[in-house]
């Protein structure tokens, strides 16, 4: 791919995903001069590259509808074929807005105007002139293949408070075989999409009466959220964790001690009570460092791993609130390990080993890793001094080389206290999730003075290890509901078996097969409507019900079931007992199936 750079040299691009995100970016400002030329009174806002595609947001009395989007579709086919050259050139920040302040560009003017630096750079495509750092593809001929794919609401810098605009979502790739490949996941992901798929098996709920970004586990969802809990609780127990809980609430000094209100105080919930201030916890973190301090502790007690299924609620802005994937009030399998200095490496090494597994078991077994380190430009976000962050990433560094796991550093994406390990799985549609996070901290300990009495019989500060496996139980349950299309394996099944009657003769033997397996630990209903077989079978599998066990005269008379399962249809006759033992062999193993 031929580029061209801010400054006007010119360069070939080679690696495929900086081609493709230039690419991307170059297709938005395409979108951008398509809708300029059919609205002339729009205002431009922002036209960043995704990860999936692009988008662009627009300020426009103009109401964007499905149509428009074929109409913009064409203009910027017919905008491709000029063969329009992306001109680069370098202004002054005071002639940048001087510029689009006279063009009535008041949203790029004010980008420019909180730019620090004083040369900034524009790119021209046809009349389009755009505050852009690049690069760019030389000129529109060279853009590949593009989609829109929807419109949707935005605010002016993500603030509610600010205008309201509209976002127009593209793709864009180098062939037709790419984008066709890439509709078609996108088809599947909205057939998977856990909102849909969460209200049709009746697993979850948002009640915004109530608040948005709350989430409702119905009967079913919570069999789910038991099952997970289960499996982790014993897991963590098995690896010396000790469970503890934490109130959700406490008075604003705590934060304060503890830096999130200074570093984190826009996503939290506060409330005046008793005449002072109270704060909805945003993190477990305080809690469980006061149940260490509610003792002396001594170097040969560390390591100690505390663990808690707690709710935590954070802010979070309603245009990024995405059912169970971006919510405000949400459950951390959360936990904090104390342990001494030379303890760290094996801690943070022992518990990936352990998310390794556990992710497994859900049936993730593809994945990528990141390391977040600070952005020593900007100290005044983050606490503790250069020495301590060189040490604390130093540590983490030898425990992905100790791994043997590749990764991506990523600059600036720490948190406020130390750097972090994140595990990115990749699901049945080879999407990332970020869920596992590990985090070093050197700061909560000295700010809370958390110690331990060393071989010298002098106080030592502890290291902190802050670790989620699964991040929140809300987000994992909307990615594990998408990753199975809500298919779950048998183990996490809401329903793992539905008896069905073919008559109502058989009512009775229907009733004592289900109590029989149920009295063995499992979860299954007699399906006693006055329907036809047929359509119970077909709901069942509408359902995802992993097994149908179906009973007449002859499973009356030999004391058997006809067995059907989800996912490779009529199985044959069983005796009740046997079916429980193929169940208990599935449940027990965590088999990812039927």
């Amino acid at each position: 791919m031929h580029v061209v750079h801010r400054d006007g040299s010119r360069a070939d691009v080679s690696n495929l995903e900086e081609a493709l995100e230039i690419l991307r970016h170059s297709t938005s400002h395409l979108m951008a001069l398509a809708v300029m030329e059919l609205f002339p009174d729009v205002s431009l806002g922002i036209g960043p590259a995704t990860s999936e595609g692009f988008y662009y947001d627009f300020q426009t009395p103009h109401r964007f509808s499905e149509e428009d989007l074929g109409r913009i579709q064409k203009k910027m086919e017919e905008l491709k074929a000029e063969n329009l050259p992306f001109e680069p050139s370098i202004i002054n920040k005071d002639e940048a807005v001087e510029f689009f302040r006279e063009r009535g560009e008041h949203l790029k003017t004010e980008l420019i105007e909180d730019r620090e630096t004083e040369v900034l750079s524009c790119y021209r495509l046809g009349p389009l002139i755009d505050f852009c750092l690049g690069p760019h593809v030389s000129s529109s001929s060279e853009l590949g293949v593009f989609k829109l794919l929807s419109i949707a609401g935005s605010y002016w810098k993500g603030d509610e408070n600010r205008e309201q605009l509209q976002r127009i979502y593209g793709t864009a790739f180098f062939s037709d075989d790419e984008l066709k490949e890439y509709l078609a996941r996108l088809e599947e992901a909205k057939k998977r999409d856990h909102r849909r798929v969460g209200k049709d098996l009746d697993l979850f709920s948002v009640q915004d009466q109530v608040a948005p970004g709350l989430i409702f586990w119905h009967p079913k969802g919570a069999v789910v959220r038991g099952a997970i809990e289960t499996y982790l609780r014993e897991e963590l127990e098995k690896s010396g964790y000790q469970f503890v809980y934490t109130p959700h609430i406490a008075k604003s000094d705590l934060w304060k001690t503890s830096g999130h209100y200074s570093y984190f105080r826009e996503h939290m919930y506060t409330l005046p009570m008793d005449e002072e201030e109270y704060v909805l916890r945003p993190m477990n973190c305080p809690g469980h460092i006061l149940i260490y301090k509610s003792h002396i502790r001594s170097y040969r007690d560390l390591p100690i791993r505390l663990a808690e299924f707690g709710t935590v609620y954070r802010y979070e802005k309603s245009g990024t609130l995405h059912g169970m994937l971006r919510v405000r009030g949400f459950t951390q399998d959360d936990a904090h390990i104390f342990c001494r200095p030379e303890q760290v490496q094996q801690e943070v090494v022992m518990t990936l080993d352990l998310a390794e597994k556990i992710l497994k078991t859900f049936g993730f077994d593809k994945y990528s890793v990141t390391l977040s380190v600070w952005d020593p430009e900007k100290k005044k976000n983050y606490a503790g001094t250069a020495e301590d962050w060189a040490r604390a990433e130093e540590v983490l560094v030898d425990v992905l080389q100790e791994k043997g796991w590749d990764y991506e550093k990523v600059d600036g994406e720490a948190a406020f206290y130390g750097p972090k390990i994140d595990i990115h799985l990749i699901d049945a549609l080879g999407r990332s999730w970020q869920l596992s996070t590990f985090q070093f901290d050197f700061s909560l300990p000295t700010r809370f003075g958390v110690t331990y009495v060393g071989a010298d019989s002098r106080a030592h500060h502890v290291i902190m290890v802050h670790r989620a496996l699964l991040g929140s139980l809300e987000r994992f349950m909307g990615v594990l509901i998408e990753h199975y299309a809500g298919a779950f394996p048998a183990w996490l099944a809401p329903v793992q078996a539905v008896v069905i009657p073919i008559s109502d003769r058989h009512h009775e033997y229907a009733r004592k097969v289900e109590s029989e397996i149920r009295e063995q630990g499992f979860r299954v209903d007699a399906d006693l409507r006055n329907e036809k077989v047929g359509k119970k079978i077909r709901e069942a599998q509408l359902q995802k019900v992993p097994y149908m066990l179906v009973v007449g005269d002859r499973e009356v008379e030999n004391a058997t079931v006809a067995v059907r399962s989800r996912k490779k249809g009529d199985l044959g006759s069983s005796a009740v007992a046997e079916f429980v033992e193929t169940l208990k062999e599935l449940v027990d193993s965590k088999t990812v199936g039927p």
